[in-house]
């Protein structure tokens, strides 16, 4: 291989390497912020943890039935105290669709969903993470060991299960981002290996 020659694959790779993250900088976003109107045109409600029955306000009288109580008597009901104030203990319950707000008919503020505040403050780091597995698939595709791939998908994934294990709310983000910056960064190391193929 001449000096030229040389020159020329080591420009084509470091342009394909840079093309790859800062492309990916502007694709991702881009399809996360799609991702995320297509579900509010869809009407896709936000998913919130049920709180159960709700007991009724102290003091109120809540009609009694049962053994020794006559039908339609009623009787001061005891009432729980309010739980305590403080981070929210996980608990295995079902998560239900957000009640709209009856004064506007607007949902709550969406606490998930690609681009809401909860799904981005538990993927942190996922800029600096998405710029490394980007240059780490482009490189492994310009090296010509695409196996090189799977063991970049595998350390994410493995990487960032307690955090979706723990918050699941930004399964949607982790997923619809990795994917986008996956296929940025397989095409663009594709083409520039189509490229090196060239002047080889």
């Amino acid at each position: 291989m001449s000096f030229t020659t040389g020159l020329a694959v080591a420009g084509v790779v470091l342009a394909t390497l840079v093309l790859s993250v800062l492309g990916g900088m502007l694709v991702t976003p881009w399809v996360l912020r799609a991702a995320a109107r297509r579900s509010e045109a869809e009407g896709e409600v936000p998913l919130v943890r049920d709180p159960g029955p709700v007991p009724p306000p102290p003091g109120r009288v809540v009609p009694a039935a049962g053994p020794g109580v006559a039908t339609g008597a009623v009787t001061s009901a005891p009432v729980p105290p309010p739980p305590p104030a403080g981070p929210p203990v996980p608990t295995s319950v079902p998560l239900v669709p957000a009640a709209p707000d009856p004064a506007t008919g607007a949902t709550p503020s969406d606490p998930g969903g690609p681009v809401g505040t909860e799904a981005v403050q538990t993927l942190r780091g996922g800029t600096w993470i998405g710029i490394l597995e980007r240059l780490a698939i482009t490189g492994c595709l310009l090296a010509g060991y695409p196996a090189g791939v799977a063991f970049v998908v595998a350390i994410k994934g493995l990487g960032r299960y307690p955090e979706l294990r723990e918050h699941p709310v930004g399964a949607e983000r982790f997923l619809i981002g990795t994917l986008a910056s996956m296929i940025w960064a397989a095409a663009t190391g594709l083409l520039g290996a189509a490229i090196l193929g060239l002047l080889r």
